[in-house]
């Protein structure tokens, strides 16, 4: 299982790593979370610079690709050769965006008629691009799920948790990373915001 996560310059530390910090909760053979990138190191907004683990080729071919936010996430779209590496398909992938990461999936055709969430500085970019934004900070169909505000990016993380490995392992994540003394709020909280938009087949954990 290989996931994903897209980190462009002026990408937001809290998507990319939150994310990633959670997801790597899981401890099994084969499981994989990878920082991709479309060159060999990328600067942050706050000039955290990180390496790449796998360029946009190999991260088209993940089991779930999530997109992070940035400063530079207008450019990213305008940019039609690097927009033209990111071959991504619902069907054969679980997708998930963070914040104006939406914007990128909405320019690549891949929200639809889909409604989404994004953070409130990126909603007229994505409503401008066609798709309807919620005031809620997470919500999924299908294998397509997108996120708004920084600190629900643990809300991605613990669906795509869910999805593959089952809900006791997406609360099990959770209730890992949570502040001591707020752990059971953390766990219902996130399991509340993600439970709606989980196939029933993977309600049983």
């Amino acid at each position: 299982m290989h996931i994903a996560i897209l980190t462009f310059d002026g990408y937001n530390e809290l998507d990319s790593f939150i994310a990633l910090g959670i997801l790597n909760r899981v401890k099994k053979p084969g499981w994989r979370v990878s920082i991709a990138s479309p060159t060999a190191q990328v600067r942050s907004m706050n000039g955290v610079v990180v390496q790449a683990q796998v360029d946009l080729h190999e991260a088209s071919a993940a089991d779930v690709v999530l997109v992070g936010s940035g400063m530079a996430t207008r450019e990213v779209v305008a940019d039609v050769d690097l927009m033209a590496q990111l071959q991504l398909d619902p069907a054969r992938q679980l997708l998930g965006a963070q914040c104006s990461g939406t914007l990128v999936l909405a320019r690549l055709g891949l929200l639809g008629d889909l409604p989404a969430c994004t953070d409130l500085l990126t909603r007229p970019w994505v409503e401008a691009a066609g798709v309807a934004v919620l005031n809620q900070p997470f919500v999924a169909r299908g294998n397509v799920a997108t996120a708004g505000g920084c600190l629900a990016s643990q809300y991605l993380a613990a669906w795509v948790i869910a999805r593959v490995e089952g809900v006791d392992a997406a609360r099990s994540a959770m209730h890992y990373v949570a502040p001591v003394g707020e752990k059971d709020d953390y766990v219902e909280r996130a399991m509340r915001n993600i439970t709606p938009h989980l196939p029933v087949s993977t309600m049983c954990g």
